[in-house]
């Protein structure tokens, strides 16, 4: 008997937009590249891409700025356009990947839901030298998405992303290699006083309730950022890109 059900789906496709997020991309991982659209202002960008597609036998286009937009499903696509094979957030692995204690830092997000954020920690993330993300695996968690592309200005392409399908099972299980360091609005420490004995796991909550009880309850420390109390807190984005300054920087002797 023939199986008559129709083949698998192959993944839609991903659409990476802007200068900087597609040369990091043709840096970073250029055999993903399916095809390349940009308006004529952008062929300085363009011209040593399309050399390499040609080599490679893939297509490139200059088109105008109405079809490029519809190509990239937004008006904010900086020019170019790179559409490419999905990229997803990895399973976390038992042991644990290396990668996860390559810099001071591991940043963790609990429930960071708007891609947006999630781009602009990434791209803070990559301009102070971290090396990985690790994503809680529920559903309030965004992915990587085109729009978090975007917003990451490529930083998303020099950074390992994992997730973790039980977040807290997981931060147990790095608590010997990592010190969990929630972050909070309000109640915790400086960041200059951590320790530095070990990497920090920095771990930071949802843009509306903050850290999940459940996560709160593995963390070892809590870390705040001192302010002037005028405005309640910064944006998750810019409070991560103070404390990876703070928490990156050697300690002084």
């Amino acid at each position: 008997m023939y199986d008559m059900s129709p083949p698998p789906r192959r993944p839609e496709p991903q659409r990476i937009c802007g200068a900087n997020a597609v040369r990091a991309l043709f840096l970073r991982r250029p055999e993903a590249v399916q095809r390349l659209h940009y308006l004529a202002e952008r062929r300085p960008v363009a011209g040593p891409l399309c050399r390499y597609l040609a080599r490679h036998q893939k297509a490139y286009r200059e088109v105008l700025a109405d079809e490029l937009a519809r190509i990239a499903g937004t008006e904010h696509h900086g020019g170019i356009v790179a559409i490419t094979d999905p990229r997803r957030a990895l399973p976390i692995t038992n042991p644990p990947p290396a990668v996860l204690f390559g810099s001071p830092v591991l940043l963790v997000l609990d429930g960071i839901g708007n891609p947006h954020n999630l781009g602009a920690i990434a791209r803070g993330a990559a301009f102070f030298g971290a090396k990985a993300l690790l994503l809680a695996g529920d559903a309030r968690q965004a992915d990587l998405s085109d729009a978090a592309f975007r917003t990451s200005e490529g930083g998303l392409e020099h950074l390992a992303v994992y997730r973790a399908d039980d977040l807290a099972q997981t931060l147990r299980r790095l608590s010997g290699q990592l010190l969990i360091v929630g972050a909070a609005a309000t109640g915790g420490v400086a960041p200059e006083t951590l320790p530095r004995n070990k990497p920090i796991a920095l771990v930071l909550g949802h843009e509306e309730t903050g850290l999940s009880p459940e996560i709160l309850a593995v963390c070892e420390a809590k870390v705040t950022l001192p302010g002037t109390g005028l405005v309640e807190s910064l944006n998750v984005a810019a409070a991560t890109a103070v404390l990876l300054h703070a928490l990156m920087t050697p300690p002084r002797n």
